[in-house]
């Protein structure tokens, strides 16, 4: 009797070929990057670009199958009230308590601001630091309904000092255009009130390029399917707005011969129950924990509803899997080449662990720090890179929605110090006017003198 094996055995990590890691790194970006994926995101794109909220209604009806008019992308003080009627009060605690911990987090970043300092005597330098004018969020629907996405989103950009905030929610699948309440509900807690219903991939076009509706902002940012991704990458090829790729769900669990195989397996579940586009992993040193969450799992997969069981087969049997090290240092080399979203360090010694790793979204220390937690209360930022993103840019705090402005002051001590400076570069470059730029000040500085 063959016993189902829920986790893809990947094998040893020192055996596979290039591709056989690339099939396991590599994760979403084809699909991201598919050309047919593209060329219907582009059309959604350019309609809208062209048409405004005609094109936004368009979507909206072909696939979101709701039909509602222009006055109706715009979501009601009436639909804000009713919200609040639809959701539980132990919610709405919950939803003040989420806040409150990413508020915490975030104004703790707001509190190193600008800086200014002496590098030498005569000569300040420094960064002004102020938010970006406008912002828009894009928060999914579809496979679950995620107010802590929009408070994830929300908090960090209100604690910056956004000026204006817009926020794009396709409806709620197969209502008649509700947007999902507990997600307004939070809307309304950080005093967010520009929330708009949409088509995913036309809400991002409706944020880069401005409707009759829909404001133009000069940043998108918010997890979704591929092809709210790819729309979120192409927008920025017209050059209008500024995006932050954050694709479909993934975590990765570096673990040891110490881990508990039943809270691995609950672990594993965590992020790939949100679709069949999710990735959950284990790497590890310890070919017996393999077997013993393969256990577990069969037993955890059969308590999910059934959808969520079929979208973490997939996760975990597809697109995830297990892969066997020689070594901590191995499974910590497979983590950073991963670069997952949401990682957790599941060892005897996990800050040892922490040491080696470079390139994650978020690390969570220890069996008892969930990505559960991380993604509701704990404060930290859960809207992460994915798709390997982690090896270059951050999560979405309040820095997300900053730009920081340098800025100089030289006195005539610091510009006769650095004449010559100027000077070598300016003649090997073959730029007179910059030369004369400091010349001609110092040739003034010794008549003066004289």
């Amino acid at each position: 009797m063959t016993i189902e094996r829920p986790l893809r055995d990947r094998g040893p990590w020192s055996q596979l070929s290039a591709d056989q890691k690339a099939d396991l790194l590599d994760r979403g970006a084809a699909r991201i990057f598919d050309p047919a994926l593209r060329d219907g995101v582009l059309s959604i794109i350019e309609d809208v670009r062209d048409h405004g909220d005609e094109a936004l209604l368009r979507a909206l009806k072909t696939f979101d199958g709701v039909d509602i008019t222009a006055d109706q992308i715009r979501v009601s003080d009436a639909e804000f009230a009713e919200a609040r009627r639809q959701i539980a009060p132990e919610l709405v605690t919950a939803i003040r308590d989420l806040i409150a911990h990413l508020r915490a987090f975030n104004e703790n970043l707001v509190g190193a601001g600008s800086w200014e300092f002496e590098s030498e005597p005569g000569l300040l330098v420094g960064e002004k630091v102020s938010a970006i004018a406008s912002a828009g969020l894009f928060v999914p629907s579809g496979k679950g309904s995620y107010p802590s996405v929009m408070a994830q989103l929300g908090t960090p950009a209100v604690v910056a000092g956004v000026k204006e905030l817009a926020v794009v929610v396709p409806p709620i699948p197969g209502s008649d255009g509700q947007v999902d309440p507990a997600v307004l509900v939070v809307a309304d807690e950080l005093g967010i009130r520009n929330v708009f219903r949409a088509n995913g991939p036309a809400g991002i076009a409706a944020l880069a390029f401005g409707t009759e509706t829909i404001p133009k902002v000069r940043k998108v940012c918010g997890p979704g399917s591929a092809p709210v991704a790819c729309a979120q990458i192409e927008v920025q090829r017209f050059g209008t707005v500024g995006v932050m790729l954050l694709g479909p769900s993934e975590s990765l669990i570096l673990a040891d011969a110490a881990a508990d195989p039943y809270l691995i397996a609950a672990d594993l579940l965590t992020e790939a129950e949100h679709g069949p586009d999710s990735t959950s992993v284990l790497v590890t040193d310890s070919a017996d924990l393999i077997e013993a969450v393969q256990l577990e799992l069969l037993t955890q997969l059969a308590d999910l509803p059934d959808q969520r069981a079929e979208y973490a087969r997939t996760a975990l049997g597809v697109n995830g899997g297990a892969v066997l090290t020689r070594s901590l240092e191995e499974s910590a080399d497979v983590a950073n080449a991963f670069a997952p979203e949401h990682m957790q360090i599941a060892t005897a010694h996990p800050r040892e662990v922490l040491e080696l790793i470079e390139d994650a979204g978020e690390v969570l220390l220890g069996q008892d720090t969930t990505i559960s937690m991380a993604n509701f209360v704990i404060g930290c930022p859960a809207a992460l890179p994915t798709s390997g993103y982690a090896k270059v840019s951050s999560g979405i705090t309040v820095e997300a929605f900053q730009k920081k402005t340098a800025i100089a002051q030289a006195d005539t001590t610091a510009l006769r110090r650095v004449a010559d400076t100027v000077v070598s570069f300016t003649q090997h470059e073959g730029f007179p006017a910059h030369e004369a730029a400091v010349t001609r000040r110092i040739a003034r500085l010794e008549t003066q003198r004289a």
